[in-house]
């Protein structure tokens, strides 16, 4: 059999990072359609903002705690497979959802099984292509795909959001079933494949063939234990303990409340959102940066940089919110820049700590804690305004986190972690998690 060459002149990992996106692009707004229907839901069936909220919920909830489940499975039957039927499950839900009557129903479909669905195809995906399919540039292909969530909701949601106020929430939600099932799912069935041997090619960079591990035999059980050898695992507490901060810090934070904040100091829902929309675009350019440096430096002094000037920024909003606007411009472009550039190098440091082939389902945990984050932020900083009348306490709690993780960062030691981990994640094999201490 003739062996793959090293250097193809055309890599098919390129074709892959360009299908993983367009997929994270479209789960991305997909899962964030539901807050575009809000007001057509209240306005039709006269529901209340929170139980509306509370689908919300769910859907945030899932989305971050399927990641290492799915990427378990995608272990267990290849990641083409899974990404097909998440897509399904997408395009019958929102299809399903045009029909519903009861709050209940509403929490069932968007909240539970499009979360779920939605999870499935989020940044954990990325890690887990970019590590099956590249020995070089790993971090570049991260940051391309990475920077896809808010890329997603900044280029889907107008049109949504236009369709639903000219025709009404339902031809929207079957713009989701459509999407999904007409242009994604085809796109995947042809170009989509689990490893560079199924294309007769080798990790783009590397000088050895690529030789799939075992299968997994139980999804479920190699998740859980996955989380048990983590948490035993200093360095994943550090990891996800960061990534914790960086959820309550963009998602939870900014993504959540800078559009009432900027109400609060007069700035109009217009600009407000065009500001908004600006940090989403600058953030892909950040974190494609983010990736090219990863595959240069170390990426603890990277997340240095990023949690202590996302910090400082944050600690200087309440002051920008004040001034002119052209402080706000400065702070858009800034925080922009920072907003998930840390993506690249957590998935780096994770894959060096637990191994390159575990790197999904412990990447899912970590994204997990984000999630986590995210919501504690949503949820606090709400609280915080209600009680004081303000989001200046909010911000300064989480630039002056968001400080004191810069710190903490440094203090990961990564390294290739003993290849007993693997086998801990299969039922009946004995956990070795000081190995990875």
């Amino acid at each position: 059999m003739a062996r793959p060459p090293v250097n193809p002149r055309f890599h098919y990992a390129w074709v892959i990072v360009a299908v993983t996106l367009l997929v994270l692009v479209m789960s991305a707004g997909f899962r964030s359609t539901l807050s575009v229907l809000i007001r057509p839901l209240e306005d039709e069936f006269g529901w209340s903002r929170s139980a509306i909220s509370f689908a919300i919920a769910l859907n945030l909830g899932l989305f971050g705690l399927v990641g290492p489940f799915s990427a378990a499975l995608m272990a267990r039957f290849g990641i083409r497979r899974v990404m097909l039927v998440a897509l399904a499950i997408v395009a019958a839900a929102s299809a399903l959802t045009t029909v519903i009557g009861e709050t209940w129903q509403l929490a069932l479909l968007w909240g539970v099984v499009m979360g779920l669905a939605t999870g499935s195809l989020s940044v954990p995906l990325a890690a887990i292509v970019a590590n099956n399919w590249f020995s070089r540039r790993r971090g570049l292909a991260v940051g391309i795909m990475g920077a896809a969530n808010a890329t997603g909701a900044l280029v889907f949601l107008p049109g949504i959001a236009a369709l639903a106020a000219a025709a009404g929430w339902r031809y929207a939600s079957w713009t989701v079933t459509l999407t999904a099932a007409l242009l994604v799912m085809p796109l995947v069935a042809l170009l989509m494949r689990d490893r560079p041997a199924d294309v007769g090619q080798r990790p783009f960079g590397a000088t050895v063939d690529d030789v799939a591990p075992p299968p997994l035999a139980s999804p479920l059980n190699a998740a859980i234990r996955a989380l048990v050898v983590g948490l035993r695992t200093r360095s994943f507490w550090y990891l996800a303990g960061s990534f914790f901060v960086c959820g309550l810090t963009t998602n939870g934070l900014v993504a959540t409340h800078f559009l009432p904040a900027a109400h609060d100091h007069g700035i109009g829902s217009v600009t407000a959102a065009s500001l908004l929309a600006a940090i989403g675009a600058f953030d892909l350019v950040g974190t494609i940066a983010s990736g090219y440096l990863t595959d240069r430096f170390d990426s603890r002094w990277l997340l240095f940089w990023y949690y202590g000037l996302r910090g400082l920024s944050l600690l200087a909003l309440p002051v920008v919110f004040g001034s002119s606007q052209a402080g706000l411009l400065v702070f858009v472009v800034f925080y922009g820049l920072d907003w998930v550039a840390t993506v690249p190098p957590t998935v780096a440091l994770t894959a060096s700590t637990f191994g390159r082939e575990n790197v999904g389902i412990f990447f899912g945990w970590v994204f997990a804690a984000h999630q986590l984050g995210g919501a504690t932020a949503a949820i606090g900083a709400g609280v915080l305004r209600d009680w004081l009348g303000s989001y200046t306490v909010a911000f300064l709690i989480s630039g002056g986190l968001a400080v004191l993780t810069a710190l903490l960062v440094l203090r990961i030691r990564p390294g290739p972690t003993p290849d007993a981990v693997r086998p801990q994640l299969e039922p009946g094999a004995r956990a070795a998690a000081e190995a990875a201490m």
